[in-house]
């Protein structure tokens, strides 16, 4: 049997249909998972669906909208060309849990073929490697989703409020069995983003996002990703969380979170 540790989800006899594992708990709440495994299942759904576009294609944009919690157990995930062209196609993939749509997901494809730039700026690229992964002081950082990642900061921490500049690596496969891509891995840890800007105590304060909006001039690669994020907060409960995505050889893209924020009740 498959140590339920060593990935976020385990495949089941139907390829669309897939169990959760703990470590995909979030942190808000126990009985849900967090947003990045099932948005990388998501992703993954859309890397498998054959492209309409002759040729080579590539995935420009990634929207995925919560439309609740995602709870353990089982989950459905399935992917569908819903435009096709020969230049641009649009895709959309759906997550089921509990018998509901949970999490409906939009993609771009965009064709590629080698052209003829002029010179360019270069890409802006993240700072070296931490040798030392981060410590953290309260057990909850360390369980479910956010013990199956690898963190190294560079700036900012996840226990203290403000920007965050961190390097990440899955320690788990999105799905038992295989090796995630460099895209699946890249939206895991982009729907932290929230999290680790939170301007506000985790403790006294939540905000979750609706949404996660990623575009991507490059296709990442390989196994670290880093993420450069900020929240912006709003007295009006709303926010926004913004990323800046990288691998090691450079900036691949961006992301962005809407953010409902509000006061944790008082504890009785």
């Amino acid at each position: 049997m498959t140590d339920v540790s060593e990935a976020f989800y385990l495949p089941t006899a139907d390829p669309d249909v897939f169990l959760a594992t703990p470590r995909t708990e979030g942190p808000w709440d126990p009985q849900a998972q967090h947003g990045g495994p099932p948005s990388a299942l998501l992703t993954r759904a859309v890397e498998r669906l054959p492209a309409s576009i002759p040729g080579g294609s590539q995935l420009a944009r990634l929207t995925v909208e919560i439309l609740g919690p995602v709870g353990m157990g089982e989950i459905t995930v399935r992917a569908r060309v819903v435009r096709p062209g020969r230049a641009v196609e649009l895709v959309e993939a759906e997550l089921e849990a509990g018998g509901r749509v949970a999490m409906r997901a939009r993609a771009w494809r965009i064709r590629t073929t080698s052209i003829a730039l002029p010179e360019l700026d270069p890409t802006p690229v993240a700072p070296p490697i931490p040798d030392a992964e981060a410590v953290f002081a309260e057990r909850r950082w360390m369980t479910g989703y956010l013990g199956a990642i690898e963190w190294r900061f560079v700036a900012g921490h996840l226990e203290r409020p403000g920007p965050a500049d961190v390097w990440t690596r899955l320690r788990i496969p999105v799905v038992a069995g295989e090796v995630p891509s460099a895209t699946q891995r890249l939206v895991t840890v982009a729907d932290s983003g929230n999290g680790l800007s939170g301007v506000l105590d985790f403790a006294s304060w939540w905000y979750i996002n609706t949404d996660l909006s990623i575009h991507l001039h490059r296709l990442p690669a390989g196994e670290w990703i880093h993420v450069s994020a900020k929240s912006t907060l709003d007295p009006s409960g709303v926010g926004l969380a913004e990323t800046e995505l990288y691998d090691q050889h450079g900036r691949v893209g961006r992301g962005a979170q809407a953010l409902m924020v509000g006061p944790r009740p008082a504890a009785p």
